[in-house]
């Protein structure tokens, strides 16, 4: 049993990283926001702005 538990726990991780239409590089892009936009963005939004990106670099290739 516990094979089977580790197998299922990969198998969905994989799968969660695509979609019907596609994966995460088909679907997403660079976020560059302007620095003006950026001076409005909380802390939080900067965290999650930056993830997004380096999730990209690392998956995809995009170069920032």
């Amino acid at each position: 049993m516990g094979k089977g538990l580790m197998l299922a726990s990969v198998v969905a991780a994989l799968v969660g990283c695509t979609t019907a239409k596609g994966g995460f590089c088909a679907l997403s892009s660079p976020l560059r926001p302007s620095a003006a936009a950026i001076d409005a963005l909380s802390d939080a939004e900067v965290k999650a702005l930056l993830a997004h990106n380096r999730k990209g670099e690392r998956l995809c290739g995009w170069k920032p």
